[in-house]
């Protein structure tokens, strides 16, 4: 595996990568190793999960249901015992 060195790392950053490292539970280098990974991974889809999945299943088609009348008018929930 290749190392790599950063010269001229201002300290605030050094000190956001501390607690940003502190907050995932990973140490400065594996933190550092993530943003780097995710910074050069392939773009996510743009249109989101919902969209990935509308499209994936669109050819099965919808489905339509009834829905009965409601018999009776809404009332408030009961909290008290």
């Amino acid at each position: 595996m290749a190392a790599v060195s950063v010269r001229d790392l201002d300290e605030a950053v050094r000190e956001q990568l501390r607690l940003r490292a502190a907050a995932n539970g990973r140490s400065m280098e594996a933190e550092i190793r993530a943003i780097l990974t995710a910074a050069v991974a392939p773009p996510r889809d743009p249109h989101g999960l919902a969209q990935s999945l509308l499209s994936r299943f669109s050819d099965l088609g919808g489905l339509e249901l009834d829905v009965p009348a409601r018999c009776e008018p809404p009332r408030a929930a009961d909290l008290l015992p």
